[in-house]
């Protein structure tokens, strides 16, 4: 029997939930929703206005001296997002729909990798910026199983490797600019602001055009709310952001960490997740070492 990442990762987030809710209701312990800090800044991306130029992806590149990537699809250069490129445009096609997508780092207001990483080598920084230390990273690559976005990458072929994403040009917001992304833009597809303006912003545009978006900003309150927003004509999914739900994940992982450690045991459900969780990522390092083997 064959169980694709996505069917996989539904039944993890599942089984977590409940393991998550039992876990508080035995033990007594809540989790504070989190609400994004006062100074949270981020962007919005409307699919509708993207043309696909990738100017983006080039900019993000020079930015952060990444180097070039490339596959053997014609139009995806690159094809997804790596530990050389934090930033990528990917195209939904069918026979009836075609929309772009904007992939990068969302920015969670309550990070699932930051609440999974043991010695704090995810943090939430100024302007609500989701920034990463790789002096405190032991590789353990608990962020990624946690991710429900599959953003932090690997440097696999790296001596003294760290996780790569995007930290939304920190480096240039301190000298008073915005994202390199989002000032090359020539459509305006992706915009850059603080996240409670960007949310007004995006709400007016669905308010004065019902018949062009979906009625929704994805983002508002998917996965505890991301400071990465968007707007699209075609269902999220169908351009690759999952049904997250609107509780943040770390209500899960935390109550159950918690229970854990001041009980000492683990139920059954829990062991249940884990096993999951050492299942796709076993598989997801096999694809990915085969994937630097043909490289090489």
């Amino acid at each position: 029997m064959t169980i694709s990442r996505r069917s996989l990762l539904k039944k993890l987030g599942a089984a977590s939930a409940v393991v998550g809710a039992t876990a508080g209701k035995v033990f007594g312990l809540g989790y504070d929703r989190k609400a994004p800090q006062s100074d949270a800044v981020g962007m919005l991306y409307d699919a509708t206005k993207c043309i696909g130029c990738k100017t983006c992806v080039v900019a993000c590149k020079e930015a952060n001296k990444m180097p070039a990537e490339t596959t053997n699809a014609l139009w995806e250069n690159p094809a997804d997002l790596s530990w050389r490129t934090k930033n990528v445009i990917k195209l939904y096609k069918t026979a009836e729909e075609t929309s772009f997508m904007k992939a990068q780092c969302m920015h969670c207001v309550d990070p699932a990798c930051m609440s999974v990483c043991m010695l704090g080598a995810f943090h939430k920084g100024k302007w609500g910026v989701v920034e990463y230390n790789p002096d405190k990273c032991i590789g353990c690559r608990y962020c990624q199983v946690a991710c429900p976005f599959n953003i932090p990458k690997f440097e696999w072929t790296k001596a003294t490797p760290k996780i790569v994403k995007c930290e939304l040009c920190k480096d240039r917001l301190a000298a008073g600019k915005e994202p390199a992304c989002t000032e090359v833009c020539p459509t305006k597809a992706v915009i850059f602001g603080k996240r409670a303006d960007l949310l007004k912003e995006a709400k007016r545009r669905i308010k004065e055009n019902p018949d062009r978006y979906v009625h929704k900003v994805y983002g508002e309150t998917d996965a505890g709310g991301t400071q990465v927003l968007y707007l699209a004509a075609v269902p999220f999914e169908k351009i690759g952001l999952p049904n997250a739900g609107d509780e943040p994940l770390p209500a899960a992982t935390v109550t159950v960490q918690r229970a854990v450690y001041r009980g000492f045991a683990a139920p059954i459900a829990l062991y249940a997740v884990l096993g999951g969780v050492l299942f796709r990522n076993r598989k997801k390092n096999a694809e990915q070492r085969t994937e630097v083997s043909h490289e090489g």
